[in-house]
């Protein structure tokens, strides 16, 4: 199955304190997780018009890492069930994982989506 990386650098904006998730500067969790997703989103190849919401994220963040640290996410698709797809994500600090899980995205078209969200 595809797997992709992307790499990410702990800036203040990602900061616990900054994102209102904690009082510390380091990497706070909400970030990884996003960073998590956005590499989730990258293994898909998808038709014009559709899109994946995510709707399970199940992961530990089991290392602090400071502003300015490189951060290393990986997702891997696991498995895909019609319209759900579960994927392994990791996150490296370095060598040392600093974090790991699962993540559930569903494949929607786009404008249907969003007009249902709004009707």
């Amino acid at each position: 199955m595809k797997c992709i990386e992307i790499e990410r650098q702990v800036t203040d904006s990602h900061l616990a304190i900054n994102m209102k998730s904690g009082s510390l500067e380091v990497l706070a969790t909400p970030q990884m997780i996003a960073w998590m997703e956005e590499a989730s989103c990258l293994c898909l190849d998808l038709e014009e018009g559709m899109t994946s919401v995510g709707t399970m994220m199940n992961v530990s963040h089991e290392k602090a890492s400071p502003k300015g640290a490189i951060i290393r996410i990986c997702a891997k698709i696991l498995q895909e069930e019609g319209r759900k797809v579960v994927f392994e994500v990791q996150a490296f600090q370095g060598d040392v994982c600093i974090g790991r899980g699962k993540h559930e995205r569903f494949i929607v078209n786009a404008k249907r989506f969003l007009e249902k969200t709004y009707a």
